[in-house]
């Protein structure tokens, strides 16, 4: 009895060492009727490579098994093209070992694939999970995982934001007037410190468990489209987090970029268009790491580049967001992200997707947009990319004179006049600040200047393009970049219980944090389904003592800005005008009161006046 008692000990043994053990299976599931009918399924687990592979589909059949250097990787590719929804098996089977994988090809949802991208209709409300608000306690420490504490006085640690934060304060988001949010990365950053703002993705199919389950992700879009509003999705298609799988078990040696030792990009990604560039230096900025924290992927991989792409295409299906943001753009492969950007359009035609185009100049920024003649023969299929240039200039023109030539509003306007060099300048996203900026106010001193504030969001809110505000902006949150990226993230006062200070409730907010919000309020929710801004043609006029001036017409319908750049009251002849005032008077829609136009306009220092005919 003895003896056949370890005989059968030694069988399951033998048989717990030997079985075939799948540890993932990316994606899990995918649907019938997408336009590209290959299906890229990986097998990752304990010297899976000996297995034959078969599947008991009915309509799915296999077009190809790969089998990678790492014994632990199989790649699966799956024909589509005459699938229908189905359930099935994949099974690997070495000897009488046998691995059953349910596998599933769900049925889409109706309209998927007609989804309204955003575009600029809309303002987008950029937020950092872990830093807005915390609605679930019981979720900011996961056991197991590599960085499990919250410290909220550290810049670099996690603080505990979560889905059902932004979830609780859906209210106040939807009454601000924004129309889309923007998340900092969700996925899975299970990395050692640091991990709180998301940029090293440790898994692309899991969002992070601090924030909530893919299904709480889920719910959260679908909430976020009860109220009328869009979601955008942050990705990151340039590296991966140094403990996502992929880099501590390599599928293959040409996974990663520089796969022997850690190269530092040079972060010149100028050298990608520059006609003149070494091929040293276009290495460089495209293939060396971000940091070497964040391992560099290699997207001429073919087998990388389809993980990639099939991934994004999973989470717009899954979870029905309406478009993404791409991180560090121009550092990853430009045909592969090209490809990718064409692969999304032809399965969702209006989704739209911007890139983040962090160059200083509008060349640099030009040169990555869809149907761009500066990359021509090449295109990137990149619809929106980042306006940084704008940017900088609008945090320095509305604290200067407005001169004649180069300083204030000059500067603005010298800078637009050369859209010419983009392809469609309705589609660049413009923003006074984001993540990795300094904010429009540096210190909280600086925040008693409302007239800087008032006319940078009414320009903002007025010219062309896609607009974003950061997260506290509309409660004068202000740092400086100087003092390090975690203070630029501070967490929403009130969105912690026990905080002293609730700015979500207008009874919590100082005066001038008042004036500052229901300003806002007010623009936004005016801008909301106007198409005079959405569609309307921009015609500017070049500053005049002091005064800058511009026109969005769309049809019938237009209307007139004008900003005083100047710290003294101005008296400017309304004949230069004329052909953008087409009545004698006209309601300001910021002060509601009529203005009269006849042959001249008495203009208050920093004044803002929005004319609507």
């Amino acid at each position: 009895m003895k003896k056949n008692v370890l005989i059968l000990f030694f069988i399951l043994f033998s048989y717990s060492i030997f079985a075939i053990d799948v540890k993932n299976v990316e994606p899990a599931f995918w649907w019938a009727g997408m336009k590209n009918t290959e299906l890229q399924v990986l097998l990752y687990g304990d010297n899976i490579v000996k297995s034959e592979v078969s599947i008991t589909a009915k309509s799915t059949k296999i077009k190809e098994v790969v089998k990678l250097e790492n014994a632990n990787y199989i790649l699966l590719y799956l024909d589509l093209s005459g699938a229908t929804p189905e359930k099935f098996d994949i099974i690997l089977q070495e000897g009488k070992q046998k691995k059953v994988i349910p596998y599933e090809i769900k049925e889409r949802k109706q309209g998927s694939s007609q989804r309204v991208g955003f575009n600029a209709s809309d303002v987008l409300y950029l937020i950092m999970p872990d830093r807005f608000a915390n609605g679930d306690p019981s979720n900011d420490a996961i056991p197991g995982m590599r960085e499990s504490k919250v410290d909220r006085n550290g810049q670099y640690t996690r603080h505990g934001g979560d889905f059902k934060g932004v979830s609780d304060h859906l209210d106040y988001i939807h009454d601000l007037g924004v129309t889309a949010i923007w998340f900092n990365p969700v996925l899975e950053n299970d990395m050692k410190e640091g991990s709180y703002h998301g940029y090293a993705s440790t898994d692309y199919y899991k969002v992070d468990r601090r924030f909530g389950t893919n299904q709480e992700f889920v719910d959260l879009v679908d909430k976020v489209h009860t109220k009328g509003m869009k979601v955008v999705m942050d990705m990151i298609f340039n590296h991966c987090g140094s403990e996502h799988y992929f880099f501590t078990d390599r599928p293959s040696r040409d996974w990663f970029n520089f796969p022997d030792k850690y190269v530092q990009t040079s972060y010149k990604t100028m050298s990608q268009f520059d006609p003149h560039a070494s091929n040293f230096d276009k290495k460089l900025s495209a293939d060396g790491w971000f940091v070497e924290t964040m391992p560099d992927l290699n997207q001429r991989n073919p087998h990388v580049a389809k993980y990639l792409i099939q991934n994004s295409i999973w989470w717009i299906e899954y979870s029905g967001i309406d478009g993404i943001r791409q991180d560090t753009h121009p550092y990853a492969d430009y045909d592969m992200m090209a490809q990718w950007c064409k692969e999304v359009t032809e399965e969702y035609p209006d989704f739209n997707i911007v890139g983040e185009t962090w160059l200083n100049n509008n060349v640099g920024v030009a040169f990555w947009q869809k149907d761009s003649k500066l990359a021509h023969p090449k295109n990137s299929y990149l619809r929106s990319v980042m306006d940084f240039p704008l940017t900088d200039i609008m945090n320095s023109a509305f604290d200067q004179e407005t001169t004649d030539w180069g300083q204030g509003f000059s500067r603005i306007h010298e800078y637009l006049a050369q859209d010419i060099v983009y392809a469609n300048t309705m589609e660049l996203l413009i923003f006074l600040d984001n993540h990795d900026t300094s904010r429009f106010y540096k210190k909280e001193e600086d925040t008693s200047n409302l007239n800087r504030y008032k006319q940078a969001l009414a320009f903002l809110l007025t010219t062309r393009g896609i607009p974003q505000i950061y997260y506290g902006t509309e409660i004068l949150m202000a740092a400086d970049k100087s003092e390090g990226d975690g203070y630029l993230r501070r967490d929403f006062p009130g969105g912690w219980a026990g905080d002293k200070v609730n700015a979500f409730e207008a009874k919590d907010r100082t005066p001038n944090q008042n004036e500052a919000f229901d300003y806002t309020r007010k623009l936004l929710n005016w801008r909301k389904g106007n198409e005079v801004i959405a569609k309307g043609t921009l015609k500017q006029f070049v500053p005049y003592n002091g005064v800058y001036a511009y026109e969005r017409k769309y049809n019938n319908r237009s209307v007139v800005v004008i900003l005083s750049g100047s710290d003294s009251e101005k008296t400017i002849s309304l004949e230069r005008y004329k052909e953008i005032l087409p009545k004698s008077q006209a309601k300001d829609i910021i002060s509601g009161n009529t203005i009269s136009l006849g042959e001249t306009l008495t203009i208050s220092p920093r004044k803002v006046l929005i004319l609507e005919f």
